[in-house]
Order: C-alpha cells, then structure tokens, then sequence
C-alpha cells in the first residue's frame, strides 16, 4: 500500500514536471517548420497570442524593462522584450525581425499625464519583433498637453512645458521605464523636425526621473522637460509692423496745416482704421491673459486718440483767435515770449501805462503800428468840419489792438501745437523704447 502510494505520488510530481519542461519548450521556441516561401506560419504563434492578456515574464516578481524614446513630431518609441517569443534566424529561412500586429501582443499601458484631448492614435498597428524577443512598438499621436504658458512677452516668448510619462496599472514591482535614446539623441532629432514645422523653436530637453505615489502604489515615471520658443515673424509681419506705420503716418499728420481743416477728419479716419485693423487681428493674439502687445496696442491707440483731442484743442484755439478772441493773459503772453525767444532768462515785462486787460499795439513783439496813407489822415481842415478826429483815431486803434490780439492768439496757437507735437514724440519714443526693452528681457 504504502508502495503504491509514493508511486502514485512520483507519477504526479513527474507528470507535473513533465508539463512544465513541455511548456518550457514550446513557449520559448517557434517551431519554424511552417515557414517557407508563404513567411511565417500564424499557428507557429498562437501559443504567444494566446498570453496576450499576461504580461510576458517568466518570473512573476522580476519588472518588465520598458525604453521609451519620442520626438516632437509625436512619435511615441515603446521597446521592451517579451521572453515568450524566439526562434532561430537559421532554422526559419534567416528571418531575424519581423511585423505583428499589436493587438495581437501584450502592450505596456504607458500615457502621458498631461494630456487633455482624447488618443487618436490610429488603429490597426504593427510592432516588430526580433528573434530574441525584442519587440518595438511606434505609436504615432496628437499630443494636446496642458502647458501653464507665460504670455506676457507675446510674441517673443520662451515657455517651459512638461511631458510625463507613467503607467495607469503595473507598479514599480512589474514594470520599470527607462530610455531607449540618450536625451542629446531625442533633442537633435526634435530640434530637426521643428526647423520645418511649426511655430516653435526647441531649444532644449532634459529629463528626471519619479516616483508617483498613487493609493498607496509606487507607480515609475520619467519626466521630460522641454524648452521651447516662439517663432515671433509670423507675428511681427502681421502686427507689429502695421502697427507702427500706422503710429508714424498719425505723427507725421501734425504737418498738416490746422487752418485747411484737413488733419481732424484725417485723424478721425486713421483712428477708426486702426481699430478695424485690432479687429482683424484680435484671432492671431493670445485668448487669455494681458500680454505685452495687448499693452502696446492700447498704447498705440491711446497715442491716436491723445492726438485727435490735441487737434481738436487747437482747432477751438484758431476758432477763439478768428471770431472774438479775448485779450490774451499776461502769463500766456510771458509764455509766448519765452517761446519766442529761448534765448532770454526772463521774458520783457510789460510797460506800466498798459493796465488794462488787452496789450496795445506799442507791447507787441514784433507788431510796427498800422501806417495810414496821407491821403486818408483827415486835413486840418476836415477835421474841423466833421469834428470827429478823435472818434476816428480810436475807433482804428481799436481795431489796429483787435488785429493785434488775433495775430498773438495765431501765434500762441502755433506754439502751443509745437509744444504738444513735441510731448506726443517724446511720449511716443519713451513708450515704444520701455516695451522694446521689456521685450527684449
């Protein structure tokens, strides 16, 4: 009894190891009969296919090594080993590599972290696999990542974006991430592909690798900084440069002569274009955020509109001057005399017999008396028949002062368009140089 029973008990643990070495053989090595000059024989493979849903390992507590290399072009390099698939090159027609279908292997469920949209990695890929095992798998997508931008300095802005890769299932313990390329390898080959497409400018890449903490699991990552700058042409040809002709064609539009009337309407309709051309625009600025050309824009308008409210200013100046001008001020009489002559430390005060508002003829700079004709002086003789000489000299002297008076409101408003000219070029420059520098920092 007791014989027969260690008998039966050999037979089992015989039969058990009989079904191990079995499925060692089997599992390890593709029997090749089948390939010949129709390629590899699918039911060679069932036997891999049907592990599909189990992570390839021949030893459950030893990580499968996952290489993960990508370019900015969005391809996504997967290489690992599966130890289930090999075969001798010689014994199957010197096949050393061939393709498979993915669906038909077991694939590392690797995802980027901040990836917003939904994968449209096309369906129906291929991975190729070695006869030892390797298999590498390229999965070509559309990456929309979140990336916290920094858009003050639009368009001459640099942003540093990340791009994490992890795994949604298998912990350190069964699957371990490393890189398949050096970073210098994966930077060259991104910087090439963006040469040619595409806003930005790669100026670098440097990784670090992580541990996620997630519900008590230890999850491997490996975390890809990038570096990257905006190609700003697009954006000067586009912006920039309209812009500042539409500013300098507004500066020289204070040439035009004030009198003719021309340079309000003028004004009015380069500020009403340069609005039409904001809107336009306004899709190729950045939706959220006040960047720095946001800034420079309302500047620009603000210049505009300064300047339209300075011409309208001194268009009711020459109104004032032209219909019933008042006597003008003695500090603004001071002031048009230091204009006059910035020569002088002190402008010449006025005479003391001249106390009433206005100035007499005598007081103005530059004014020589009205001469009268001989021939219109009333005679000696008339004088003394009309009796009204005196009424006569003072109604011309009050014209001669009203002439006199519009002469200094003309030339104070000159002035003053001179001087306003000159605080709009110097806030213009000082403006447009503060953004530059700006920029440039």
């Amino acid at each position: 009894m007791e014989g027969s029973w260690f008998h039966r008990k050999r037979f089992s643990f015989y039969l058990l190891l009989g079904f191990l070495l079995q499925g060692r053989g089997v599992t390890f090595t593709i029997n090749c009969s089948g390939f010949g000059q129709h390629g590899a024989d699918p039911t060679a493979l069932n036997s891999v296919f049907n592990r599909k849903p189990f992570r390839p390992v021949t030893n459950i507590s030893v990580p499968t090594q996952v290489n993960i290399s990508f370019a900015m072009s969005a391809i996504l390099d997967v290489v690992w080993d599966n130890p289930f698939i090999s075969w001798n090159p010689e014994e199957c027609e010197g096949i050393t590599k061939m393709s498979m279908a993915a669906k038909n292997l077991w694939l590392p469920d690797i995802f980027i972290i901040e990836l917003m949209d939904v994968d449209k990695t096309p369906k129906g890929l291929t991975a190729y696999v070695s006869n030892e095992g390797r298999i590498r798998y390229k999965k070509p997508m559309k990456v929309d990542s979140i990336c916290n931008l920094d858009i003050f300095y639009f368009p001459f802005d640099q942003q540093n974006c990340t791009l994490t890769f992890s795994s949604f299932l298998y912990t350190v313990d069964s699957m371990l991430l490393d890189m398949e390329k050096e970073v210098w390898e994966i930077t060259d080959a991104s910087r090439n592909i963006l040469q040619t497409h595409g806003e930005w400018e790669l100026l670098g890449l440097s990784k670090a690798t992580a541990k996620l903490s997630r519900g008590g699991n230890l999850y491997d990552q490996i975390v890809f900084y990038v570096a990257i700058r905006r190609r700003p042409s697009l954006y000067v040809i586009n912006l920039l440069v309209p812009s500042g002709f539409l500013v300098a064609i507004d500066a020289l539009s204070f040439y035009l002569p004030v009198k003719s009337g021309n340079r309000v309407p003028f004004k009015i309709t380069l500020l009403l274009g340069y609005n039409v051309f904001l809107l336009m625009m306004s899709d190729l600025l950045p939706t959220s955020g006040t960047p720095l050309i946001g800034v420079y824009f309302a500047l620009c308008l603000s210049l505009m509109v300064g300047s339209l409210l300075e011409t309208i200013f001194i268009t009711h100046l020459l109104h004032v001057a032209t219909t019933q001008p008042p006597p003008l001020p003695r500090w603004l009489h001071s002031l048009l005399l230091h204009c006059n002559s910035p020569g002088r430390c002190c402008p010449t005060a006025p005479q003391k017999e001249n106390k009433g508002p206005g100035l007499t003829p005598t007081h103005l700079p530059g004014v020589k008396e009205p001469e009268v004709s001989a021939g219109q002086m009333p005679g000696p003789a008339e004088a003394e028949l009309t009796g009204g000489s005196e009424w006569t000299r003072a109604q011309r002297e009050h014209e001669a002062q009203k002439q006199h008076s519009v002469e200094l409101w003309l030339q104070f408003s000159h002035a003053m368009d001179a001087m306003l000219f000159r605080l709009y070029l110097l806030f213009m420059a000082s403006s447009i140089i503060t953004v530059i520098c700006l920029w440039n920092t």
